[in-house]
């Protein structure tokens, strides 16, 4: 019974229809946070190529290490994941088939800096977390030329 009065209301008040061009509100996206992370990540690969090791059998040495050395690597593999989130978010929810007449390459340049991001996430290489930086500067360019902006890029470091 409760479904058929539930049935008589919709069709005497049908819902209004819309549409949106994304999944939020104009302004919700953006690539600086996929930016900010990969910073992030650039930041700890150097920190983490710049660490000495230890002289042989100085324990506390060792430990310090040790513990600053996984410290480093769960920020910058934590860092790599948000980044992927991030862009995979742009990729998948902002652009749209339009953005593909623009930028014809757009779908490989996402799946290149995500396969980059993966890369920083399992090895310590300065030149993978420079080749995800100029990535992510790529996307930067992209979207905002799809809002007819000059945004400029820059960095923290």
């Amino acid at each position: 019974m409760l479904k058929q009065v539930i049935s008589q209301f919709q069709a005497r008040f049908p819902a209004a229809e819309v549409h949106a061009h994304c999944d939020g509100p104009c302004g919700v996206y953006d690539p600086s946070s996929a930016r900010v992370a990969a910073e992030a990540v650039v930041s700890m690969t150097k920190k983490l190529l710049d660490l000495e090791l230890p002289a042989p059998g100085d324990k506390a040495a060792a430990v310090a290490y040790h513990n600053t050395f996984a410290r480093y690597s769960a920020i910058k593999e934590e860092q790599a994941h948000l980044a992927k989130e991030e862009l995979l978010i742009l990729w998948t929810d902002y652009f749209k088939p339009v953005h593909l007449e623009q930028f014809p390459d757009l779908h490989d340049t996402f799946w290149k800096a995500a396969k980059l991001c993966s890369a920083c996430k399992v090895e310590v290489s300065a030149q993978h977390a420079a080749e995800l930086m100029e990535a992510i500067q790529k996307i930067h360019g992209m979207f905002w030329a799809t809002k007819n902006r000059d945004v400029a890029w820059f960095t923290a470091s």
